[in-house]
């Protein structure tokens, strides 16, 4: 049988000064082809050019990575502000209706930094702009100096709920991990459930309540060292074992998000 075919977002960039160009970086596809072992293919973030219904049925399930600019605050109704920085409305206007069609089908998503602060709005919730600016919060910013080891390197705890699904998926209650992101939950919403908190509070570890399938998402960068790393490595060979029960007809019943 063929690897199950996962469909990466890849954020608009430029190569140089002034040659635009779609990318993700190879630590998105070789978590997905080395540790999911699944096929990684490239999907630009448009809605210009690609929608929910050109993708749902040619792809097993979606990694929606991270990326600069944040999901605008119209999308969970609020204004923007200087504080929320740079948006991406081409990518709103795909990933957002992509993630609400994958869990009403029961179609695998995981989500990272931005994918998870996607999967968070898609589903009702909102954020804040700038988790650093919020009294007891920790800066969860990547390092502005520095090798991308240590950019990328552990940096604070997650303790997930007793019970929960990342706790039995990832056999610990508490892990270490990376953190590279300005924004954060304020506001779960109906739909989302909080699994795991950063040492501050900042809500770290999501699913979707009573969702058919996979539908996690991490505020933290996973795919870093994903080969090697004892949290990374579960997560992702977890999404690929839902990506070929998806493949071959039916949900992955020993995570789904209920």
């Amino acid at each position: 049988m063929s690897r199950p075919i996962i469909g990466i977002i890849a954020n608009p960039t430029l190569v140089g000064d002034d040659y635009p160009t779609f990318a993700s970086g190879d630590m998105n596809v070789n978590a997905i082809g080395h540790v999911a072992e699944c096929m990684p293919v490239l999907i630009p973030a448009d809605a210009r050019l690609v929608n929910a219904e050109d993708l749902l049925d040619r792809f097993d399930g979606f990694l929606f990575t991270g990326g600069r600019p944040n999901v605008h605050p119209e999308e969970y109704g609020e204004q923007a502000t200087e504080a929320h920085g740079e948006f991406d409305r081409c990518r709103d206007q795909l990933t957002l209706p992509l993630i609400r069609a994958c869990v009403t089908r029961g179609q695998p998503i995981f989500g990272i930094c931005r994918g998870f602060q996607e999967v968070t709005v898609a589903m009702g919730g909102t954020l804040y702009p700038e988790i650093r600016d919020l009294e007891g919060r920790m800066n969860h910013r990547m390092p502005p100096d520095g090798t991308l080891d240590e950019k990328f390197a552990l940096r604070h705890k997650v303790k997930f709920e007793t019970g929960g699904v990342y706790e039995r998926l990832l056999g610990d209650g508490v892990v270490m991990t990376n953190s590279l992101h300005g924004q954060g939950i304020k506001d779960a919403g109906p739909n989302v459930v909080i699994d795991g908190y950063a040492p501050d509070g900042t809500p770290e570890a999501i699913y979707v309540r009573d969702a058919a399938g996979f539908t996690l998402a991490v505020q933290w960068h996973p795919e870093y060292n994903a080969q090697n790393d004892p949290v990374s490595r579960p997560l992702f060979t977890a999404f690929g074992d839902a990506a070929r029960a998806w493949q071959q007809g039916h949900q992955n019943s020993e995570l789904k998000s209920a």
